[in-house]
């Protein structure tokens, strides 16, 4: 089955290029120029992953990618024409899962899909096990965290991180582990992502900096948590 992408820029050049180029890799594209278009589309055609532009008419990409987030989990990959360190941190904050700044090589393109797509994927050999610590489950096949019965709206970044965390309960994770994890580049560049997708995902969990029960911040030496994890099949 191929995989379907759907990149919003305004470049339509860019996009007539782009789908000819990943069509040779098995990846079809859906293309929209503004973002009331993309949004449509991606409630029709529900596609695996969007590529979206920062600069749009209308409204910029992060408020795009604000929408996308409120609509489900589809991962989003972020181009921006500066490649600005301030911008990459404002996309993580509002949920995007990667970065690329503009211009690019297709192949690195093609490279950071792959790797998301990865990310967001059940992976193998401990998939079947579900984690559960207290209150909080985990269940990595189905890509699913949930609280006391009730299902947690993560993104892929802030589910990986929860992930890297509960299988290393009590072990202290340093924010460029964490990025070798969800990355692999960058650390310099992404450290405060890091940081910026731990505070959502406390939020989430009912956490707070005074009040840090399942993520716990070790001053100068990263994140760790907290709880005791159990393994249990599924």
């Amino acid at each position: 089955m191929a995989t379907h992408v759907l990149i919003i820029d305004d470049d339509a050049s860019l996009i007539a290029l782009l789908k000819k180029y990943l069509a040779l890799h098995g990846i079809e594209v859906l293309g929209a120029t503004h973002p009331d278009a993309g949004i449509r589309l991606l409630l029709a055609e529900r596609p695996d992953l969007v590529i979206l532009d920062v600069m749009l008419p209308d409204r910029d990409g992060f408020k795009v990618c604000l929408e996308i987030r409120e609509k489900g989990e589809t991962p989003v990959i972020m181009l921006t024409a500066r490649g600005e360190v301030a911008d990459r941190v404002v996309g993580f904050e509002m949920g995007a899962d990667d970065y690329l700044p503009k211009p690019f090589e297709p192949r690195e393109l093609l490279a950071r899909i792959q790797a998301v797509l990865k990310r967001s994927a059940a992976r193998p050999g401990r998939a079947t096990e579900t984690l559960h610590s207290g209150r909080l489950t985990l269940d990595p096949a189905a890509r699913e965290v949930r609280m006391g019965g009730k299902t947690l709206e993560l993104t892929t970044t802030e589910f990986d991180i929860l992930r890297l965390l509960l299988e290393n309960p009590g072990v202290v994770l340093s924010r460029e582990r964490i990025l070798e994890g969800l990355h692999g580049a960058e650390p310099e560049a992404f450290n405060r992502s890091v940081d910026l997708a731990v505070s959502r995902l406390r939020q989430k969990l009912g956490d707070s900096p005074e009040r840090q029960k399942w993520i716990k911040t070790v001053w100068a030496g990263g994140y760790l948590f907290a709880g005791k994890v159990e393994r249990r099949a599924s």
